[in-house]
């Protein structure tokens, strides 16, 4: 197999919303590479999920919660590598066009992990993995293009691009590495309606010229890479991997 394969042996790996699709895909690439994984997720403990969560530390945490944020990064004892996964359009089943829902949208989707990553910031800088601490950001191609049924999710990741470039150049000389993620169509619990609308689906489908939608391991694989001492020369990156949606 042509296959890049890493080794995080005693790497200290957090990645929020860790339980499903593209983050437990993450998740699950750190910990076979030998890392120490952390996940979080919203319920209450990892037997409420329908998948086995037990290689990972588990820990509930609501990224809209701002003490809770705060008091889980004042909890770790040390981390290498931030993953900011966690995330999730329409919250509470509301209208993104309706001002409330909106600003819900930016405090889930931008706010967050703002307030995560600058919280973990100390255990990041004392950091000895080689080729420097990581920040993974996830953003999505909804930053750089118009869907018109999520403004809030849209604009909370054009932020958090423009979050990631920033903090990148802020904190190179730190040894603090801030990439983040662009997926396209990826097969998760999230674009699952795509299944139940077959004219959305192949509009999605024929848009992309590799023809299919993409698999959460295809962005796990991408995420380590940006975690590892061969991305020791990138920051403030945001990468697409969208099977080249974006250049129709």
């Amino acid at each position: 197999m042509n296959r890049t394969t890493f080794d995080f042996s005693d790497t200290a790996v957090l990645v929020t919303g860790g339980t499903s699709g593209i983050g437990l895909a993450v998740a699950t690439r750190f910990a076979d590479a030998g890392a120490e994984v952390t996940i979080t997720g919203t319920r209450s403990g990892p037997g409420e999920y329908d998948v086995d969560l037990g290689r990972f530390a588990y820990h509930q945490l609501e990224m809209t919660d701002r003490p809770a944020v705060g008091a889980f990064a004042a909890g770790l004892d040390r981390l290498d590598v931030l993953v900011n996964n966690a995330g999730a359009n329409f919250p509470g089943g509301g209208d993104e066009w309706e001002p409330d829902v909106f600003a819900e949208a930016i405090e889930l989707n931008l706010n967050g992990p703002m307030r995560l990553t600058m919280a973990a910031k100390p255990l990041l800088a004392a950091s000895t993995l080689e080729g420097g601490a990581s920040v993974v950001n996830m953003v999505s191609l909804s930053a750089v293009r118009a869907v018109a049924f999520v403004p809030g999710y849209a604009s909370a990741k054009a932020g958090l691009a423009t979050f990631t470039l920033t903090v990148g150049n802020l904190w190179a000389p730190e040894g603090i590495r801030v990439n983040a993620v662009a997926p396209g169509v990826i097969r998760t619990r999230m674009t699952a309606a795509l299944d139940s609308v077959p004219a959305l689906h192949d509009h999605e489908v024929g848009h992309t010229p590799m023809g299919r939608l993409g698999e959460p391991e295809e962005i796990a694989g991408v995420v380590a890479f940006l975690s590892s001492a061969d991305a020791s020369f990138i920051t403030g990156t945001t990468l697409t991997v969208d099977g080249g949606y974006l250049t129709v």
